[in-house]
């Protein structure tokens, strides 16, 4: 690996992100290419290093692709592009092929590889690393990046724009990317790192609620910054909400994973006991995130309830020490034991489904810029992601767009010269509180308007506060230098306004998006498409 004081700042291909889609992408383009990768905060800050549950994959004798698929399909409510799907389940194999072969130590029954079933799958299909898959595969890929002579790790640095043509010292007027400016965390200055290509990582938009599993950095970040480049997103209003985040009034978003209800987890009311789920679909418990978690959220508002029970305490001790280690031993800390007593549970936005809208290449609507992941809306996912297909999709789509990327080499022409960030014009800012205060009115009211059940007159309010806060913000931005914080509210606003409007465009329920003004599915699943 390169050191990370290097002071060139172009190179073939600038990565944004360095989790699971972001490393991929920079393996494969390492093989040739001189790739810069970089990372707000730390390395290992995204989503992929939080991942408990598994990667899904056709691995047993009696799956099969189709039975993939089609789960698939059912969970994400008919929106999926099934050319995509079909991609996608194809190449899970020899994906989890390549993260053996980087030393991901899955577990392992015998002389195979130990599968486990979570919501929404019809088969054991789920590899993992106990409950702690996604820190096992994020240090597997980031071992394999410092050591690559051609990958340049940088993090630290906080992602501001994307440089177009209009940043050019010519103006050409074109919508070529020519990779990003960033903040330097360190020294506060902004920086240009040019490259021919760019690809996005850089996760989803959940910090956007006040309840969320997500990563203190996942603030929309890629998505603001190719939609004000002039790039399309899509089904932005397809935000889901784990049904399991641990209720406490000191840890706010550590997540119960989907495999305590595949391997036997009932959901039953606090005072009661009842097991509600089979009131509600006849998969119970194995049903879709989206119907789980509209049957917590009905509990909790129907009986004005804090939390419901999410109760594994009848399987033996042993049995639920060993598949759940890290989650024992967290509830432990926290006073509960869950081989003897139910985990009080709440929903919380766990997922961004939509996002910059990209092709099998991973390809978005601007040339010399791809995604990959959580960023995107792929076509995989529709109305409501199946458990486990998310690093899965990190996985495909890094190596579709590295594989474009050096396929068409010859055809990415060399960056132009480059105007610096002008930082003549800003000063510091002594009235800081304005960040704090609207990062925290953003989430609030995205959390009251625009969560797990919406109407049309909640989502106008949302809209209000939304335009409101657009011009309080911009203003900030043009007269006080850029900070993380600046930059993460800007982001967040932007996704937030995205959340909305692809919301008041849906009328009806579909998957994640249940609205009480269009409760009824429309025949034809359309995509919701937004243009610059």
């Amino acid at each position: 690996m390169e050191t990370s004081d290097r002071s060139d700042t172009q190179f073939d291909v600038v990565v944004v992100g360095s989790g699971a889609a972001g490393l991929t992408a920079a393996l494969a383009l390492a093989s040739k290419l001189k790739v810069l990768v970089l990372a707000k905060g730390q390395l290992t800050g995204g989503s992929t290093a939080w991942a408990q549950g598994g990667i899904a994959a056709v691995l047993d004798a009696g799956d099969t692709f189709e039975e993939h698929i089609r789960d698939t399909m059912i969970a994400g409510a008919g929106l999926n592009r099934l050319e995509t799907v079909e991609y996608v389940v194809e190449r899970a194999p020899s994906a989890i092929g390549r993260l053996v072969e980087l030393g991901v130590p899955f577990n392992m029954e015998g002389d195979a590889l130990h599968l486990t079933r979570e919501g929404g799958h019809s088969h054991r299909r789920i590899v993992h690393v106990n409950d702690a898959t996604g820190w096992a595969v994020q240090q597997a890929l980031l071992k394999a990046a410092e050591d690559s002579p051609n990958i340049t790790l940088l993090p630290g640095r906080s992602c501001i724009d994307l440089i177009t043509g209009r940043h050019e010292m010519r103006y050409s007027g074109s919508g070529r990317i020519w990779g990003v400016y960033a903040l330097n965390e360190q020294t506060g200055h902004v920086e240009a790192y040019t490259a021919r290509a760019t690809v996005l990582a850089t996760g989803g938009a959940g910090r956007v609620y006040r309840y969320s599993t997500a990563p203190r950095g996942a603030t929309g970040d890629g998505i603001a910054m190719a939609w004000r480049a002039g790039a399309r997103v899509s089904n932005m209003e397809m935000m889901q909400f784990h049904p399991t985040c641990l209720y406490n009034l000191e840890v706010k978003n550590f997540l119960i994973t989907e495999a305590v209800r595949g391997e036997g987890g009932h959901l039953k009311h606090p005072v009661t006991g009842h097991r509600f789920m089979p009131d509600y679909d006849d998969r119970a418990e194995l049903a879709p995130r989206d119907v789980v978690a509209r049957a917590i959220d009905d509990q909790i508002k129907r009986y004005g309830l804090d939390y419901v029970h999410l109760d594994i305490s009848h399987r033996p001790p042993e049995f639920v020490k060993e598949h759940f280690p890290n989650i024992y031993e967290k509830l432990i800390s926290l006073g509960i034991d869950m081989t003897k007593e139910p985990i009080p549970v709440v929903p919380a936005q766990h997922y961004t489904c939509g996002g910059v809208l990209v092709d099998l290449d991973g390809r978005t609507d601007l040339p010399g810029l791809y995604a990959a992941g959580e960023c995107t809306e792929s076509g995989l996912h529709g109305a409501n992601r199946l458990a486990s297909n998310s690093l899965l999709e990190c996985f495909v789509f890094g190596e579709a767009a590295a594989a474009h990327i050096l396929d068409h080499w010859d055809a990415f022409d060399s960056p132009p010269p480059i105007r610096d960030w002008d930082e003549s014009r800003v000063t510091d800012s002594d009235e800081e509180v304005v960040i704090k205060q609207n990062w925290t009115e953003i989430r609030r009211f995205m959390w009251n308007y625009v969560g797990i059940v919406r109407t049309t007159k909640r989502l106008e309010r949302a809209m209000h506060r939304i335009q409101m806060l657009n011009g309080e913000v911009e203003e900030y931005y043009r007269h006080f230098r850029v900070s993380t914080d600046l930059v993460e509210l800007r982001n967040l606003l932007q996704s937030a306004e995205l959340i909305v409007q692809s919301a008041l465009r849906r009328h009806e329920s579909r998957g994640l998006h249940f609205t009480l003004d269009y409760p009824r599915t429309l025949p034809e699943a359309q995509d919701t498409v937004l243009v610059p």
